[in-house]
């Protein structure tokens, strides 16, 4: 039997800005025959669908949407469509306020209830839609249950209170509706950092072409002040590049011939010519943009918990509600009109719209605030749990140094000059390829000490090389190189020592006579990682581990400079991942830092992989949970501190939707809570956890 092959459609959903709404329009379209998945976000209006499209089709789909109460978004819209909701709650306000001011000048009930009947409608139909539909798939939102209540204050004859109840809540929703855009607009403004045209070089001049249009090869020109429209290489030209919108990073990065630029950086200052290496949807920023959407929908722990508590909650509340309104009438002789009012308080209070809300609006705000600042974090649930990390390990070559050998310092013997000494050691280095060697050559150069030529030049595998300068042999190499030669001197063994057991490698530079003395060479700490580690450790971390494949000498020097608390040298890759595990043991949450491509076995068994200096790297975004588009130690930090404040905010919004209504459910039943008095509890609580869940999309970790 042949498999079915499923279509993937992205549509876009107008109308929606609660998790309510999105869960009626998922249950719409999961109702439809051949569908195989569905995930709607209501904060980016964005519905995915994988269906059989033997069996459904986007007008089916489309219909379904509409069913629930909503529409799929068009290119453009007529001037009501935009304003509707506007118009017809300035319109219901208006009749409300009418009303009120005849009824207080005490004019007759056949003035005054038209005006307030013309609020109920204008304000109340587009709501009851929405509130019928909801019942229709089996799911009582808030537009279902305040329809009932204001039907219920009509046929006990509270107009009045029927009138406004709709006015506030339309009010409510309309302002809900503006707080839901801005949190889209966070998200959105990440995909207009790319312009959508380039300007591409042809063999005329240049031609102004749409960035899908740029075939991969083409030569495009971006000008100082630009932005850059698509990732490439540079072939042509010299500029400083602010890479912030990609990077975090905020100072200037100079690029040249053969450097790489990404779409959304800004060029700075000189003309660039780049070749085009990658289409606009497979470019940096298009992953940043998918990993962002793609981890608003893994819902955070949170997140999960409270919409499931939703499901329950809000049945359970209907039902105490009709109690309510139908025992002590029945039992305790109470008057049916007072307890039936109490009950469609109840109703109106029992929405968990806030509640709901609580955890999604937080969580978009704290990822979108991550990317901006060059964290990608897969998930909302690697946001909210990060702050519970409290072991982390790094790699060290890469992670915690720069991965560069530099040189450290230069000890001259038997009365050589130390430019005669770097003079003889940059001739020999400069034929060679390694990374010792490149070391000695650069700093030389960067000292204005230029090499010498040199004859016979031999590279001697594993301990150094030799040349003739100036008719004389030298040696540049390893100690078991002068060894061997018999040039080495007893005296200098002292000084090899503590060269290597201050993390240092040794480079002895000679003749056939005598050393003429020591390169000290070093792979150099990161500047900023022992602020970084501190920094970490007044966060909550307890342990910070380093994991190497170096000797146990050079291990223990680095991690005492950085104020790493433990380290493990000479490890291979499978040796990392059992220290992981050791580490995990006893359900302890362990984050491993690393490069992403030689870690990613460590990367993947740790609780949370964090990958640095990504921004290149297709494999370190794969491999881990949390990518840093820079090699800075001090995202990590950041990433602490805004898992923090996103977690408190979260708990802040769950405790303001809980104590709200458990307020005005304890003022409902003695009566003393009023149907306006519960909109404004339940709809001011959902525009409270809305605008300080918005306090995530803020810098700042406090």
């Amino acid at each position: 039997m042949a498999e079915n092959i499923y279509k993937r459609s992205e549509l876009e959903v107008e109308g929606m800005d609660c998790a309510d709404c999105a869960l009626h329009v998922e249950k719409a379209v999961n109702q439809l025959p051949g569908i195989k998945l569905v995930r709607v976000n209501f904060l980016n209006g964005n519905l995915k669908i994988e269906y059989d499209d033997k069996l459904t089709d986007l007008t089916d789909i489309e219909r379904a949407v509409k069913s629930a109460g909503y529409s799929l978004r068009k290119p453009s819209y007529t001037f009501w469509q935009k304003q509707k909701l506007t118009i017809l709650t300035s319109i219901s306000g208006t009749f409300a306020i009418a009303g009120s001011i005849f009824h207080y000048l005490q004019l007759s009930e056949f003035f005054t209830i038209p005006l307030f009947v013309i609020a109920i409608i204008s304000g109340g139909v587009p709501i009851a839609v929405k509130g019928f539909k909801e019942a229709r798939h089996l799911t009582l939102g808030m537009d279902f249950l305040m329809s009932i209540a204001v039907i219920g204050a009509m046929l006990i004859g509270e107009w009045a209170e029927a009138a406004y109840v709709i006015f506030l809540f339309a009010l409510a929703e309309l302002i809900e509706s503006y707080s839901v855009k801005r949190a889209r607009k966070s998200i959105e403004s990440l995909m207009d950092l790319a312009p959508n045209v380039a300007l591409v070089k042809t063999g005329e001049g240049t031609i102004e072409e749409p960035v899908d249009s740029v075939v991969i090869g083409s030569v495009i020109i971006i000008k100082p002040g630009d932005r850059i429209p698509l990732d490439g290489e540079v072939t042509a030209g010299n500029s400083a590049v602010n890479q912030a919108p990609i990077t975090g990073e905020s100072i200037l990065v100079d690029k040249s011939h053969g450097d790489e630029v990404y779409a959304g950086t800004i060029n700075q200052q000189g003309m660039l010519e780049v070749q085009v290496t990658k289409k606009p949807q497979d470019s940096m920023l298009a992953r940043i943009i998918r990993l962002v959407e793609e981890a608003q929908a893994r819902k955070a722990p949170t997140q999960q918990f409270v919409e499931k508590f939703s499901r329950y909650y809000t049945p359970a509340m209907v039902t105490f509600a009709i109690l309510v309104a139908i025992i002590p009438p029945l039992i305790f002789g109470g008057i049916f009109v007072d307890w039936f009012y109490r009950a469609l308080v109840l109703l109106v209070i029992s929405c968990p719209c806030a509640l709901v809300i609580s955890t999604p609006v937080t969580i978009v705000s704290g990822l979108t605030n991550a990317a901006r600042n060059g964290i990608l974090i897969k998930g909302g649930s690697y946001l909210e749990n990060f702050d519970k990390i409290k072991v982390i390990a790094f790699d060290k070559t890469g992670t915690l140094t720069t991965g560069m050998p530099a040189v450290r310092s230069v000890q001259t013997l038997n009365n050589h000059s130390r430019e005669a000494l770097l003079r003889i050691a940059a001739s020999l280095e400069a034929h060679s390829e390694h990374p010792l060697g490149k070391a000695i050559f650069n700093y030389a150069l960067q000292q204005g000490i230029s090499p010498v030529p040199v004859n016979k030049f031999t590279s001697i595998i594993g301990k150094g090389a030799k040349g003739i300068i100036d008719g004389e042999m030298y040696y540049v190499g390893n100690h078991r190189l002068f060894e061997e030669e018999e040039i080495c001197e007893e005296a200098v063994h002292s000084e090899l020592n503590k060269l290597e057991n201050s993390s240092n490698t040794a480079v002895l530079v000679g003749n056939q006579k005598a050393l003429l003395g020591l390169i000290a060479i070093a792979d150099e700490v990161r500047d900023i990682a022992p602020s970084a580690i501190k920094r970490l450790k007044k966060l909550g971390i307890r342990k910070t581990v380093m994991l190497t494949g170096d000797n146990a000498v050079t291990a223990r020097a680095i991690a005492g400079q950085i104020g790493i608390d433990q380290f493990k040298a000479e490890l291979l890759p499978d040796q990392k991942v059992e220290i992981i595990h050791q580490l995990m043991s006893g359900n302890e949450m362990v984050g491993m830092v690393g490069d992403g491509i030689n870690d990613a076995p460590a990367l993947a068994s740790a609780t949370m992989g964090i990958a640095m200096g990504v921004s290149g790297s297709d494999t370190a975004i794969e491999t881990a949970d949390i990518a840093l588009m820079e090699d800075d130690l001090s995202r990590i930090a950041y990433l602490k501190g805004l898992s923090r404040k996103t977690v408190r905010i979260i708990k802040q919004n769950i405790f303001i939707a809980l104590f709200l209504k458990g307020l005005f459910f304890a003022l409902a039943i003695p009566g003393l809570a009023t149907l306006w008095m519960a909109v404004f509890a339940d709809m001011g609580a959902s525009l409270m956890v809305i605008f300080n869940g918005l306090r995530a999309l803020k810098s700042g970790q406090s």
